[in-house]
């Protein structure tokens, strides 16, 4: 379970880049809403442990515990699924609240599927394009999915099938089956976006219909498109260097509550007006480096299972990143997801300290052990 690591191998590279993040994360968010402000503080020092002690840990002991990681996955999200606890929040039930402490299954969820399939595709690689195969981890995939897909939360559902997806195509799926799917997939989008586009459609929820008109005619779905609007306003009034945190100018959106609940999902509308360009831009790069770093530690990892696990790490991270900033300005609907490392919210912070825990591992592993000397 232990090894004898060497300091050298640990990557301080990553871990400056995920902290500075996070603080960045700690000083918006306590302008945004200062009384959530020592929560996320709370967070990054529990990430912080977490990630130490993931860190430490062989990531192929952990693998060996890999139906129970699935079957644990499933029994929390079934706790929500089947309302044996629940807590409501913007009209969806995705957390579960034991003694004033708030914990969304979800978020935890993306880290188990990742070490799940991590094992799994690097345990059958060989079979990897062989359709029963294929088939069977379509199954296994659909299960947690359907489970965090109504809850309701479409958004992380999504996030957790691009994940699955990438550790598919990383495992070495043919190119021949991804043009195949492809194929199908394209027309089928279109269709689906023009029948969800139909007056009375019964394909999506009333709210998740009325986002995307609200994003494709904004003057029409006002109520349901200010938020995005308010946001873009937020962010071009921040200009090159920002009005400053905390500022108490009257010409601030933040200020102005013109976007309810900045401190979560729109965070990054608050730091484009308080910080300015400049400060946004630091934000995204260090989220490109983060994504980068986990990338160049899964290429010398000593097996596929460490790649996919970097590789998962480094999709989720980039992915939410991307919907997050696209959503903020205004280039996608409105999903719901935070911005990793930034936005409040204490599960999704742990989970994914937990997460560059797991890629620090990798990286620590023995140049004996990557070449197979055990």
């Amino acid at each position: 379970m232990l090894k004898q690591y060497q300091i050298k191998n640990y990557n301080f590279r990553l871990i400056f880049f995920v902290v500075l993040l996070t603080m960045i994360g700690i000083s918006v968010i306590g302008s945004a809403q200062s009384a959530v402000q020592n929560k996320q503080v709370l967070g990054l020092l529990l990430g912080l442990f977490m990630m130490v002690i993931v860190s430490v840990i062989d990531y192929s002991f952990i693998l060996k515990f890999n139906w129970l990681l699935y079957i644990f996955n499933l029994g929390l999200l079934s706790l929500i699924t089947f309302h044996v606890f629940g807590d409501e929040g913007g009209g969806a039930v995705r957390w579960i609240e034991i003694a004033g402490f708030r914990f969304q299954p979800s978020e935890l969820s993306k880290v188990l599927l990742i070490l799940f399939f991590s094992w799994f595709f690097g345990k059958y690689y060989e079979k990897i394009n062989q359709f029963v195969f294929i088939m069977l981890s379509g199954i296994l995939i659909f299960v947690p999915w359907f489970m965090i897909e109504k809850q309701p939360d479409l958004s992380t559902s999504i996030v957790v099938a691009v994940i699955f997806i990438a550790l598919l195509f990383l495992s070495g799926l043919s190119y021949k089956i991804i043009g195949s799917v492809l194929a199908v997939l394209v027309p089928s989008g279109a269709l689906f976006i023009y029948l969800i586009l139909q007056p009375g459609q019964k394909i999506l929820d009333d709210y998740q219909w009325r986002r995307i008109m609200a994003w494709l005619q904004p003057d029409k779905y006002a109520k349901d498109a200010y938020q995005q609007q308010n946001s873009i306003m937020a962010i071009g009034s921040g200009q090159l260097w920002g009005k400053g945190l905390n500022n108490d100018t009257v010409f601030s959106v933040k200020n102005g509550n013109f976007i309810p609940e900045p401190q979560t999902d729109f965070i990054f509308s608050v730091a484009g007006e308080e910080l300015g360009f400049v400060g946004a831009a630091i934000i995204l790069l260090l989220l490109l480096l983060i994504v980068l770093e986990c990338i160049l530690v899964g290429r010398k990892a000593k097996d596929l299972s460490g790649r996919l696990i970097c590789g998962g790490v480094a999709v989720w991270i980039g992915f939410q990143t991307f919907v997050n900033i696209c959503v903020v300005t205004g280039m996608m609907p409105n999903t719901g997801l935070p911005l990793p490392f930034v936005s409040y919210g204490l599960t999704s912070l742990v989970s994914l300290f937990i997460g560059i825990g797991l890629v620090l591992n990798v990286g620590l592993q023995p140049l004996k052990y990557r070449k197979g000397e055990y």
